[in-house]
């Protein structure tokens, strides 16, 4: 029997993406993918995500690449301009399950400081029972620390432990482990998929 569910956030119940930030500084669509692939890498926002803190991950790329330097600056100065704001259908399923209470729990890759500065955009954060995020861990889904921790903090047993995550190596990683794991695609889907676990009424005709 499924008891508690655990949502991650950006690409389920929030639509961010340096892109709409860096669509606004850069001439094109080749020129921000060039940007955010080589300047502000996944390797780099990866540290960040793992706890380090923005000013130094700033200041550490600006020394690699100070002709960038204005434009590295933008990403943590101007970082709440990514968030194009919730991911209605995933909302819309968090909420539905708050109102029957249902334990919630996040468990994200995203670093303490970003996650601060949207607490008062986004009113469903308070919704979560309790959250993990690889910022204060230290580490990075899907290794299987961070689903531990997760596990240990709140008392949470996987195999009555619905995980929903954007990415299919996050969703591989939950279900080595034991958790039910649903591949978001969409808020209708994952409603379904819930309603088929017991969770949810479907929806009236």
């Amino acid at each position: 029997m499924i008891i508690s569910v655990v949502f991650d956030l950006a690409g389920v119940l929030i639509d961010w993406d340096p892109r709409y930030l860096y669509a606004k500084l850069l001439p094109d669509g080749a020129a921000v993918d060039a940007f955010l692939e080589h300047v502000c890498s996944p390797a780099w926002r990866s540290e960040q995500d793992r706890g380090r803190p923005l000013d130094e991950a700033t200041a550490v790329l600006q020394a690699q690449f100070p002709d960038h330097s204005d434009l590295i600056a933008a990403y943590y100065g101007r970082w709440p301009e990514m968030l194009a704001g919730p991911i209605e259908g995933g909302v819309a399923v968090l909420s539905e399950l708050a109102t029957r209470h249902v334990p919630l729990y996040c468990l994200s890759n995203w670093s303490r400081a970003t996650y601060e500065m949207m607490r008062p955009r986004f009113a469903f954060l308070e919704s979560f029972n309790g959250v993990v995020l690889s910022g204060d861990v230290g580490v990075l889904k899907p290794d299987a620390a961070i689903f531990r921790e997760l596990e240990q903090r709140y008392g949470l047993e996987p195999s009555t432990t619905i995980f929903a995550d954007d990415s299919a190596k996050n969703i591989e990683g939950a279900a080595r482990l034991g958790y039910d794991a649903i591949h978001f695609i969409d808020g209708p889907t994952l409603r379904l998929e819930l309603v088929e676990r017991g969770l949810l009424d479907p929806a009236p005709r």
